[in-house]
């Protein structure tokens, strides 16, 4: 997703952002989350296009707002707005305005969306816990598609300072029983059932940077009032 075809980070040791699929402004997806298991229900789940294409993962935070990765952004926006399936199902929406702040970005809709939103974290996960991220990135390092149905995986948090793509707040983890690759761009991470950060950048093998929710909780809030 850039986790659209990861930015460089750490010196260039990660392989960039999360990044899109293929036929999207972003470089080919490769894997969806690498390993974990198949979601059958997130109604909060919104799947981000650009110009028709899947890019990037995200959340919808309240009827009008979507969450996601400000590398995302491109072209035509829209989104599908709670199905696990990324191609069918749910609401589709298109996108009217878009907002961003370091690697974090905020869609507004068209229209209302009535579902269930996700809930906003106010501090970040603690070092050593246990969080949950989804998305519908590539399944293997190299050479797969996006995946079709959305896709979770447990990390464990190892650091709070680091910076997401653009220089913000960034939460890191390591892979438990499965990591974040290009497409899960812009997807959420959740600690204690809010979501605490935003998919940014990741080496495609352990580790990966979420763009801390805490962190621009104020800004988030004066844009969607959220």
């Amino acid at each position: 997703m850039r986790i659209r075809s990861l930015i460089a980070v750490f010196a260039t040791a990660m392989a960039g952002v999360l990044g899109a699929s293929s036929g999207a402004v972003a470089s080919p997806v490769t894997p969806y989350i690498i390993g974990g298991g198949t979601v059958s229900s997130a109604p909060w789940a919104a799947a981000v296009f650009s110009n028709g294409s899947f890019t990037c993962s995200g959340t919808i935070i309240a009827s009008q707002w979507v969450l996601t990765a400000r590398h995302c952004l491109g072209g035509t926006m829209s989104v599908r707005v709670g199905s696990v399936n990324r191609s069918s199902g749910g609401v589709t929406r298109t996108v009217s305005a878009t907002y961003s702040r370091y690697d974090l970005a905020l869609m507004r809709l068209s229209s209302s969306v009535s579902t269930s939103y996700v809930t906003l974290a106010s501090s970040n996960p603690p070092i050593n816990s246990t969080n949950s991220i989804y998305g519908w990135g590539m399944t293997c390092y190299s050479g797969c598609s996006a995946s079709t149905q959305l896709k979770t995986a447990s990390v464990r948090v190892t650091s709070t300072s680091v910076t997401d793509a653009y220089g913000g707040q960034a939460i890191r983890s390591t892979r438990i029983n499965g990591n974040a690759w290009r497409g899960d761009s812009g997807g959420p991470q959740f600690y204690n059932g809010q979501q605490v950060g935003v998919a940014s950048t990741a080496d495609g093998q352990s580790i990966q940077n979420y763009g801390s929710v805490a962190y621009n909780r104020a800004w988030i809030r004066s844009v969607s009032g959220v």
